[in-house]
Parts: structure tokens; C-alpha cells; sequence
């Protein structure tokens, strides 16, 4: 193992070379396709598309997406109607016999959704958009009230979905409105300042929607480099005074009715997670809010007047197109794009006269179709790998549900969707570890939670799915898990050609030849079990680094 460990941080080494540079030292050598069908070179092009936006391709998906080129895929999955989460969960419960005193807890059931929609939804591009964006805008099930709620997050994540590719402002102010936020950011049932009481109202969102969500600390020019003042010094968007008036804008709100129709009222103690909030003005500060950039937002007016007039201000602030755009290509390209490259997505962010300011589907266009796009390098998030195996090898179970709670993957490797340690993710945009990475000036998110025991965990993890009776995230008594092999098996009579389509599925068509070459001496002895063959290959293929480090 300590071999595996030290191979991978050797490989990850290479993302010090050129912002987008890298690629495997061996020849693409995907199945040879009929001579109508799609080179290897188109296919090996799609598979790396479909390995950036999705949650992991077949090779059917792969073949049909190479025939029809990669532009006209993104063209079809923008106009693919969203799968949301929310309605799984209301089947989930209502399928099991919910109970609020039952265990699991009743939050469970909207992982249960997560893993349903993630599993089989036509909609990839826009659910992979999503969990970029859950890694942004952040909350968590690590807090109590969040946790237990068994609608509160699939609720959240259908309003990542529905914004996905609408315009980031409507994004902004949705994430700003939505309860879970306002939980986990404590601006629900935020009142106004009260001398007489000596409260003045929570600052908490006021500076993390800044800080995290939009502009950052400090001023950036275009391509997401710090702009400089006389002396040399970044420049701070914001101070304290200006979080103190934003905080004032996000005030008097609080939970909307549980059914529609119903009332509602400030300072309601029983949350409900999967309405909007509604504003109630008695508890809002009218007073003048002086904002960013010389905005004075005027007196006297209504609460969502006010919070219009704050999110304007922030989506118009010229941080947001190369500060959310860095973000976007490092949770979906690569770690470390050039100044061009986030210039170019900045660009698109800021919109043109026949495209409006903050299209995300003109960013997103920008940030996968990018000439960097196909060469970029990163660690692959650990909790993807796990996904990317499931879905790549048809997870399902025998009445069609996936029951998959996620503790244990969890615990293995550190990270599980909308469960973050915090508000500033799993990890950092801009952690970089010592060694060679930080000695070369790049960045390195995913490895801040990448240590020997999250690499064993991993390697497990892989291990046990392939040759357990089930997943090891089922709980007892629900429908077992089982991943779909036989496509796979089918080739394992001859291992060059089982090992290059493991290349096509798994690496783009990327692995080095020694990796191959490794792989193909340790599974041929294994003459007369073909199925074992399939997984010994299939298990040191997604523990090599040829998968772990992403275009590599």
C-alpha cells in the first residue's frame, strides 16, 4: 500500500507542469470502431467531455455522444428538462412508511434521492453542474436542523438545478432566500437592530455571500488576478462597515407557510426547509444601507426592494465573472487554468449585446469548450470516483431503488455531498501542499483531504464494491446494490481489449502504457474465471493514478 500511496503523489505531481498541459505517455487505444462508426480519437474526445460533465459514461453513451459531436451533446443536455430531487424523496417516504421516530433518521431519505437522480437521471450535465455548484454555494447536513429535515436539502439542490444554466443573479438571490441558507448562515428570523434590547442583526451571510459566493476578498482584474494598489498591495473589496450594511439588508426574514395558502409568522421556531422565505417587514431595517462601489440603497424601502438592490450590487460588482469562474473551472476542468483561460470565461460571464450578464449556459460553454478544457489536470474528488463507479457499471438494485446512505463512503474518504465540515467546503480553491506543487506556485484542492488513510479508504471502498454481495453503504433490509459487469466481461477473454475499453470508460483513453502493461501481466493468469479477471482489472485501474489524477 505504501507503494500505491507514494505512486500517487508522484503522479499528482505532474499537474506542476503547464496550467493545461499533461497527457498520458501512452497512445489512445480504444476498441476499433466499424468503419462508419467514430474513430478512436473522436471517441477518446467524448469520453473526456462526458468524464467532465457527467457522473460517469458508458460506452454506449460514449459511441453515441462521438457520433454526434460534442458541441451538439451540450446542445441537447441544456435543453434537457431537470430531474428533481424533492419528489424522490416524497416517494422514498412514502414507499417505506415514514415515521419521524423511525430509524434512519428522516434525513436520510434525501440521499436516497441523491443517489436515485445521480444513478439514472437523463439530465447529467445539469445535475454535475449542480454538485459544483452544492461545493460553492455551501451547506451542510452537519448542522442538527438541516440534518433531520427529510426535505430541507433535495429542496436545495432542485434550486441549484433549476438555476443551473438560468443567469447566476437569479441563482445568487434563490441561494439568498433559501431557507437551508438561511439556517446554515443564520440570517432566518434576523431582525433589525433593537437598542433598547442592544441586539443588532446577524452578520454572518453578509459576509460569507461576499467572501464565498461571488467577489472574494479582494479586487481582481478580468483574468483573476489580484489588481495591485500604489504600494503593491491587494485590494480589499470589502471592510466591516460594509458587511454591517449588508447585514441590514438581510433582515426580517423568515420561514414561508409549510403548505401553500398557509400562515406564517417572524421568529417561527419550527423550520420549514423547502419553501422559500418570506419576508415580514415589521422586522426589517428601513433605513438607508450604504453598499459597495458608492450604492446607496435609499430609506424607506420595502425588504425585497432592499435584497434586490444588494443582489444587483454584488451581481454587477467586476469580481463575479473571474471569481466565479476560476471556481467553476476548477470544480469541473482543472486546478490551475491560466490568466487566458479565466479571462476568456470572465468575458463570457460579463455577456455581450445579444447575451445578457451572467448567462450560465454561455459560461458554461465557455468553460468546457475552452482549447484548455481537453488537456486540464486535477485530483479526482474521492467521492466521484465512487460515483463514477457506480454509475459507469450500472448500479442497481432488484426493485429499481438505491438505498445508498453514504455514511461509510463518507467515513472512508472524507467528503459525501451537502455534508461539508464547514462553509468553505471539503476543501480550499486555494490550498496548495507543500512539496513540488506548492514549490511551482500551483494549487491542489482535493489534496487537502488526500492522506494515507483517505487513499486506503479509497482502495477499499473500490474493493469492496466489486467483490461484496452488495454496496456497503446499504442499510439492512433494504434492496441490495449490484454493479453490472457483463458488458465488460465480455471482453475479458482477451485482455488488451478489456483493459483498453476500462481506458475509454475510466481514463479517456489516457492511461500510460506501463500502467496498461501492468494491469494486462497481473490479470492474465487468470485464464478460466473471466468475471474475476474483469474485477481484478477493473480494481487496480481505479486505484492506479492513471484515474486518480484526471487527465493525466
Amino acid at each position: 500500500m505504501r507503494t500505491l500511496v507514494r505512486s500517487t503523489f508522484c503522479l499528482i505531481a505532474l499537474l506542476t507542469v503547464a496550467s493545461c498541459g499533461g497527457g498520458g505517455g501512452g497512445e489512445t487505444t480504444a476498441p476499433p470502431p466499424p468503419p462508419s462508426g467514430p474513430s478512436a480519437a473522436q471517441l477518446a474526445s467524448a469520453a473526456r467531455l462526458l468524464d467532465l460533465t457527467t457522473f460517469g459514461a458508458d460506452y454506449a453513451q460514449i459511441d453515441s455522444t462521438a457520433r454526434a459531436g460534442n458541441a451538439a451533446w451540450l446542445e441537447q443536455q441544456f435543453m434537457t428538462s431537470s430531474t428533481d430531487h424533492l419528489p424522490i424523496v416524497q416517494r422514498y417516504l412514502s414507499q417505506y412508511g415514514f415515521d419521524i421516530n423511525a430509524d434512519p433518521p428522516p434525513g436520510t431519505f434525501r440521499r436516497f434521492a441523491w443517489w436515485e437522480a445521480t444513478m439514472t437521471a437523463p439530465d447529467q450535465l445539469r445535475q454535475r453542474v449542480a454538485y459544483a455548484l452544492t461545493q460553492i454555494f455551501v451547506v451542510s447536513d452537519n448542522n442538527d436542523v438541516i440534518f433531520i429535515d427529510p426535505l430541507g436539502l433535495s429542496s436545495y439542490y432542485d434550486m441549484l438545478l433549476a438555476n443551473a444554466f438560468g443567469n447566476f443573479r437569479d441563482l445568487l438571490k434563490a441561494v439568498t432566500l433559501h431557507p437551508v441558507m438561511g439556517v446554515y448562515l443564520s440570517h432566518v428570523n434576523n431582525a433589525k437592530a433593537n437598542p433598547a434590547t442592544n441586539t443588532f442583526p446577524d452578520e454572518n451571510y453578509a459576509r460569507e455571500v461576499m467572501q464565498l459566493f461571488c467577489i472574494g476578498l479582494f479586487e481582481l482584474n478580468s483574468d483573476g488576478s489580484q489588481k495591485r494598489d500604489g504600494s503593491g498591495n491587494a485590494i480589499p473589496t470589502y471592510d466591516n462597515a460594509d458587511i454591517q450594511e449588508f447585514a441590514k439588508v438581510f433582515t426580517g426574514l423568515s420561514y414561508g407557510p409549510a403548505q401553500a395558502g398557509g400562515a406564517s409568522f417572524f421568529g417561527n421556531p419550527a423550520p420549514v426547509l423547502h419553501v422559500p422565505m418570506r419576508m415580514f417587514e415589521a422586522y426589517h431595517d428601513t433605513t438607508a444601507k450604504h453598499l459597495l462601489n458608492g450604492l446607496v440603497v435609499p430609506a424607506g424601502q420595502t425588504g425585497m426592494q432592499d435584497i434586490d438592490a444588494a443582489i444587483d450590487n454584488l451581481f454587477n460588482h467586476p469580481n463575479v465573472g473571474p471569481f466565479i469562474g476560476r471556481l467553476l473551472i476548477q470544480r469541473l476542468v482543472t486546478s490551475n487554468p491560466s490568466l487566458a483561460y479565466i479571462a476568456r470565461v470572465s468575458a463570457a460571464f460579463a455577456g455581450n449585446g445579444s447575451v445578457p450578464r451572467g448567462d450560465m449556459q454561455t459560461v458554461l460553454r465557455a468553460v468546457l469548450e475552452d482549447p484548455e478544457a481537453a488537456a486540464g489536470i486535477h485530483l479526482r474528488e474521492p467521492f466521484l470516483r465512487y460515483v463514477a463507479l457506480n454509475r459507469t457499471l450500472h448500479a442497481t438494485s432488484d426493485d429499481g431503488t438505491y438505498p445508498a446512505l453514504g455514511y461509510i463512503g463518507q467515513f472512508l474518504l472524507q467528503q459525501n455531498v451537502l455534508s461539508s465540515p464547514s462553509v468553505f467546503n471539503f476543501y480550499s480553491p486555494n490550498f496548495s501542499p507543500a512539496g513540488e506543487l506548492g514549490q511551482a506556485g500551483k494549487v491542489a484542492p482535493e489534496m487537502q483531504i488526500t492522506t494515507d488513510s483517505t487513499i486506503v479508504g479509497y482502495a477499499n471502498l473500490v474493493a469492496y464494491s466489486l467483490y461484496g454481495q452488495q454496496s456497503i453503504d446499504t442499510p439492512a433490509n433494504f434492496p441490495m446494490i449490484r454493479l453490472d459487469l457483463s458488458d465488460l466481461e465480455t471482453l475479458a477473454a482477451d485482455p488488451v481489449a478489456l483493459v483498453d475499453r476500462i481506458d475509454l470508460l475510466f481514463t479517456d483513453g489516457r492511461m500510460d502504457a506501463a500502467t496498461k502493461t501492468a494491469i494486462r501481466n497481473a490479470i492474465s493468469p487468470i485464464a478460466n474465471d473471466l468475471p474475476g479477471r474483469t474485477k481484478l482489472a477493473l480494481y487496480l485501474a481505479l486505484i492506479s493514478p492513471a484515474y486518480v489524477v484526471e487527465g493525466v
